[in-house]
């Protein structure tokens, strides 16, 4: 079954126009929910230990901030798999809608929650709830993106095209660490008491710009022709299909664990890390948006080299470049130095773009389309709940309990990595699977 097959009476001139919008509204949709998600990210670790868990020394209200970030990752699998189940049974465009609505309100609510000084703890609790809400909601944002642009490309592209989808997050990352750079040039006082929430508030206005792009697009032609192929006899529930051939649930959660270990490494530890060094808040987020912005071309271009040599060398070459680097980035990062700063950040951004560019065509490719959109979704978020959710935490804990030595936490990220490298090494290559096949080869 082919695009072009599945695609009625649309000429080809109508259906590369059509190709075209839905990259850009996945990229587009992608850059908005991951805004929103990652801001959350950078503000735990630079903002809410003191304003939410100022009763606690800074170090332990550091963890505790952290802490709120992975209740995100925690709801993240059960937002795949409720997004992922009617993503299956009653389209992919319905659950995206509903997704950016959901992650767009949540975060608009985080920059009104009042401060403690007002409600109490209730103000930590309200944070947490909001949290959770963002994780339910870009647990099903992802593989709604993904599949949309995945199975409107021709075959031979569709690395590249389902990585517009992964190209929103530094997208998305870049312009949230770039809104609270602005506001945190601000006097303490004044970031810490209503600048912080100004990144926040915006997420209205990109919500409603999101959700009139994203409007405007058809339904995915492989989704349209596997449902009414289904129609004609009973079939399981997406979640029944998907677990009844568990392996590639397991294959695509486990090599992608890394990635996502990495990304939220430096999108947190290592920020705070530079900061504590000397460096200055502003310089370094500054810096992380250099890498950000390198990363949306870099994601892209690991794609599409995928698209050509496959999608385990690529990965496997990131994982192992970041086993290479980790102790380096980390030691241009104590320099407290602009430049070397930047220069950390932009070596930690090749090593995961090669993980992360292919990462969208690899999942998605494990599953056939009536359960993709819940296998994809699982399997995605398994990954970051796995990889990510407690990452955070668990090298703040580290980063202490040694003495604030940096070894502890380089051999962790190297441990996901080499992880994530065994599960690639063992998987079969998934470039050229069928993606019309019920069960594709994993």
């Amino acid at each position: 079954m082919t695009v072009t097959a599945t695609a009625g009476t649309m000429s080809a001139t109508q259906r590369k126009k059509e190709v075209r919008r839905v990259l850009l509204s996945s990229y587009l949709g992608s850059t908005i929910e991951f805004y929103d998600f990652l801001l959350y990210a950078t503000a735990a670790s630079l903002v809410f230990g003191p304003v939410f868990f100022a009763d606690l020394d800074p170090l332990a209200a550091s963890i505790a901030s952290m802490g709120t970030f992975a209740a995100g990752y925690v709801a993240r699998p059960l937002g795949g798999i409720v997004f992922g189940h009617f993503g299956d049974t009653v389209g992919r465009k319905a659950m995206l809608l509903i997704s950016m609505t959901v992650m767009g309100i949540a975060s608009f609510a985080i920059g009104l929650i009042p401060p403690p000084e007002m409600i109490g703890s209730w103000a930590a609790v309200i944070l947490v709830l909001l949290r959770v809400c963002q994780g339910l909601a870009v647990g099903g944002e992802w593989g709604g993106a993904a599949l949309m642009s995945l199975e409107h490309a021709e075959s031979g592209k569709r690395g590249f095209a389902a990585a517009f989808t992964n190209a929103g997050a530094p997208t998305g990352a870049l312009l949230g660490t770039l809104a609270l750079a602005a506001v945190s040039l601000l006097p303490d006082e004044q970031f810490l008491t209503w600048g912080w929430r100004i990144p926040f508030l915006i997420s209205a206005f990109m919500l409603a710009l999101g959700l009139f792009i994203r409007s405007k697009v058809s339904e995915s032609p492989l989704f349209t022709a596997a449902l009414k192929e289904s129609a004609k006899k009973e079939t399981a529930p997406p979640i029944v299909t998907i677990l009844k051939r568990p392996r590639a649930v397991v294959v695509a959660s486990m090599s992608c664990i890394a990635s996502f270990g990495m990304q939220t490494a430096f999108t947190t530890f290592a920020i705070t890390y530079a900061v504590a060094s000397g460096a200055q808040r502003s310089d370094a987020l500054l810096a992380f948006s250099f890498c950000q912005f390198c990363a949306i071309f870099l994601v892209l271009g690991s794609a599409r080299l995928s698209d050509r040599i496959g999608r385990r060398p690529v990965m496997l070459a990131g994982l192992g470049a970041m086993i290479l680097s980790v102790y380096p980035l980390f030691l241009l990062l104590s320099t407290g130095q602009f430049l070397f700063i930047a220069l950390a950040f932009v070596g930690y951004t090749i090593c995961h773009s090669a993980t992360y560019g292919p990462m969208a065509a690899f999942i998605s490719e494990q599953f056939g389309t009536r359960a993709r959109y819940t296998g994809a979704s699982l399997g995605y978020q398994l990954a970051t709940l796995i990889g990510a959710g407690f990452t955070p935490v668990i090298l703040a804990s580290l980063f202490a309990s040694s003495g604030k030595s940096i070894i502890p936490v380089g051999l962790f990220i190297i441990a996901l990595c080499v992880v994530s490298a065994v599960f690639l090494v063992a998987t079969k290559e998934s470039k050229d699977n069928d993606l019309s096949a019920e069960t594709p080869s994993a």
